[in-house]
C-alpha cells in the first residue's frame, strides 16, 4: 500500500520495526485490522515486509529491532512488534523485550485475534488428510448405509458439488441418488 502523508509524517520517512530508510516503503495494515486507517498501519521496509509475508523469522540479528519497537507510541507498531515477538518466543532475548513493556488489554488482543481466527476456522479434510472445499467432488472410500433410506451407497460413488458442514470438520453433505445426505469425511476421498 501507498504511505500516507500522515504516516509519511510519523515515520520520518522510515521502517517503523528497523528503522531502514529503504526507498520502498510501505503501508502495512496489522492483522486482523483490513482497513487502511493509518492507526492500523504500520510503515515497513521491504526487507520486514518479505519476511512477515512469507512468516520466516529465522533472521533474529534483523528482529533484534524489535526490542526498541515494542516501546514505540504508536499503538500499531506496538501491537505488529509483539505479534513478531510471539513468534519469536523461543529466543531468550525475544521473551525479556515482550515482558519488559506493558500493553493495554485491547491492544494483547489486537495482536492475538489473528491467531485466535485461525485457530478457529473448521478446516475439513478427506480420509487422506486432503483439505475439502465447498463445491468439490469427493470419492467413495467404502461402502455406506445411507440412514432413512433402503440402500447402501457403493463404495467408488462420485459425489459433486459437495457441501462443508460448518461447525463440523468432519461431516459434508452431498447428494446420492438425488437425496441429500450428510457423509463422514473420514469415508471419502477428493478427486482431482
Amino acid at each position: 500500500m501507498t504511505i500516507t502523508t500522515q504516516l509519511r509524517e510519523r515515520s520520518n520517512q522510515s521502517c517503523e520495526l528497523c528503522g531502514n530508510q529503504d526507498e520502498n516503503l510501505k503501508a502495512y495494515t496489522v492483522p486482523p485490522k483490513q482497513d487502511d486507517i493509518p492507526e492500523n498501519q504500520v510503515v515497513i521496509c521491504e526487507n520486514c515486509d518479505i519476511q512477515i509475508a512469507e512468516g520466516h523469522y529465522e533472521n533474529t540479528n534483523h528482529w533484534r529491532c524489535l526490542e526498541g519497537s515494542i516501546w514505540s507510541e504508536v499503538p500499531a507498531v506496538q501491537v505488529l512488534s509483539y505479534k513478531i515477538l510471539s513468534k519469536l518466543s523461543d529466543q531468550e532475548w525475544a521473551r525479556d523485550a515482550a515482558a519488559s513493556v506493558y500493553l493495554d488489554e485491547a491492544l494483547v488482543e489486537w495482536a492475538e485475534a489473528e491467531d485466535a481466527l485461525d485457530a478457529a476456522k473448521i478446516i475439513h479434510k478427506d480420509s487422506y488428510g486432503t483439505v475439502l472445499e465447498g463445491g468439490d467432488t469427493v470419492v467413495l472410500t467404502q461402502n455406506l448405509n445411507v440412514k432413512g433410506t433402503n440402500y447402501i451407497a457403493p463404495k467408488g460413488t462420485i459425489v459433486r458439488k459437495i457441501k462443508l458442514v460448518n461447525e463440523e470438520a468432519g461431516q459434508i453433505e452431498g447428494k446420492i441418488n438425488g437425496d441429500t445426505i450428510v457423509i463422514l469425511t473420514k469415508y471419502v476421498k477428493k478427486s482431482v
